[in-house]
């Protein structure tokens, strides 16, 4: 026990020691910031010992438990050492840095984040979150007045209002799919959107992972309900800011046309980072939501134009990269489920309490939300935090009336321990 504390100890001073001693040119290593440890030893410790490591590389506060990590989460200690790293390399003259020396990191990062999505680079534009990319694919294609697109009634706010605008402006026909949640039959999904897509359809809008419960649309189901809107014609956009590093997937899976994430989620990136996937035939298709040379042009790059930005937390993206690699993505899934079905087995049977999300394998991973009958949401977030400091979100959205619990690789059973306590409290008052 020694000997292990010993060396997870080490591994994580060596982890900012090197990064911090490092004085090459930044952008030469821009996507290749992991600290060479020895992994060896790493991936020879027992379960415990490794989950041990990984909370080891976490900054995480002690005073309380942070189970809303759907939203936004903290990145390991090896990606903040980067990016203050670069963040201060930046200040020391900023026009040369970041123009000259950090830019030119992002053609070995696209390479990075295109390999691990199974793409081709050409097809991978580096930008700030997930609303950012799917915005720029909503307001950049060409659609016209009566042209139908297929959307969701469960889809994240930004993109329903991103289309009620285009719907507002250009006169486009929106046909909404209200899934009844939670479920695991993969046939209803399938069909839900079938029944909406008709000749006249030119996008179907599809949500890999509703944010709101968890509730995931299979990857079989996804590329099933593109392959039907291929036939009819119509392209599909998939909002994957929740599935990307947290299940097991390559974006060319999904048979989709479009695609956006976030990296500052299950990627555990900097904060406001993310990317837009875009298949290399349909790039001139799409306009550039800002300004470029040419806007209709066939060059990914050209939804890069931003101007002035945090070139340190982009350029930082490729350590959360290794990271994630160091965990393994299978690895990392099944911890992920794992948490969830801890809390969820201690506390489904009890009187009172209700799910609205499936908590099977396939349809969830993750994330899941519940209530308790006769309270809201907002009720139940405010209880848990107020008497085992369990930091949750309330979700009133709906037929939804509860709170979303979203553990993440750094969650200990101990935490889950308090979660499952501090229901038990609130059911028995």
């Amino acid at each position: 026990m020694s000997s292990r504390r010993t060396f997870i100890q080490q591994s994580a001073v060596l982890a900012g020691a090197m990064i911090t001693g490092a004085n090459l040119d930044p952008w030469i290593h821009a996507a290749n910031h992991i600290p060479s440890l020895d992994y060896s030893k790493i991936n020879a410790l027992s379960e415990d010992d490794f989950w041990d490591w990984v909370r080891s590389c976490y900054t995480t506060s002690s005073n309380i438990i942070n189970l809303n990590n759907g939203g936004v989460s903290p990145q390991p200690k090896q990606v903040q050492e980067v990016h203050m790293k670069y963040y201060q390399w930046c200040n020391e003259a900023p026009t040369y840095y970041m123009w000259r020396s950090l830019d030119e990191g992002r053609e070995p990062l696209r390479r990075k984040l295109a390999k691990f999505c199974g793409t081709d680079p050409e097809e991978i534009s580096i930008n700030r979150n997930a609303t950012e990319a799917l915005n720029t694919i909503i307001f950049g294609l060409d659609l016209k007045e009566g042209d139908e697109v297929v959307v969701g009634k469960y889809d994240y706010p930004n993109m329903r209002n991103a289309w009620k605008q285009r719907e507002k402006r250009d006169k486009i026909s929106l046909k909404w799919v209200d899934l009844v949640m939670p479920t695991t039959d993969g046939d209803y999904i399938y069909e839900s959107y079938a029944a909406a897509i008709t000749p006249k359809t030119k996008i179907v809008y599809l949500t890999h992972l509703i944010n709101w419960t968890g509730q995931i649309i299979p990857v079989k189901v996804l590329k099933k309900i593109a392959d039907l809107a291929h036939k009819y014609g119509a392209e599909v956009i998939v909002d994957g800011a929740h599935t990307l590093a947290h299940t097991v997937y390559q974006i060319p899976e999904l048979n989709c046309d479009y695609y956006g994430t976030s990296l500052h989620k299950w990627m555990c990136a900097p904060f406001g980072s993310g990317l837009l996937y875009i298949k290399k035939d349909k790039i001139k298709k799409v306009w550039a939501l800002l300004s470029n040379d040419q806007p209709d042009g066939e060059n990914i790059r050209k939804f890069e134009s931003l101007g002035t930005r945090s070139f340190a937390s982009e350029m930082a993206i490729g350590s959360a990269v290794d990271f994630h690699n160091a965990i393994g993505s299978e690895r990392k899934e099944k911890r992920l489920f794992e948490l969830k079905k801890y809390w969820t087995d201690h506390v489904k049977n009890i009187p009172g309490i209700v799910f609205f999300s499936p908590l099977e394998k396939e349809f969830s991973c993750g994330i899941a939300n519940f209530g308790i009958l006769g309270m809201k949401g907002s009720e139940i977030e405010a209880a848990l935090f107020r008497n085992r400091k369990v930091h949750t979100v309330a979700i009133e959205y709906e037929k939804i009336n509860g709170i979303r619990v979203t553990p993440n690789v750094y969650t200990s059973f101990d935490d889950l321990d308090e979660l499952v306590a501090g229901i038990k409290e609130i059911v028995k008052k």
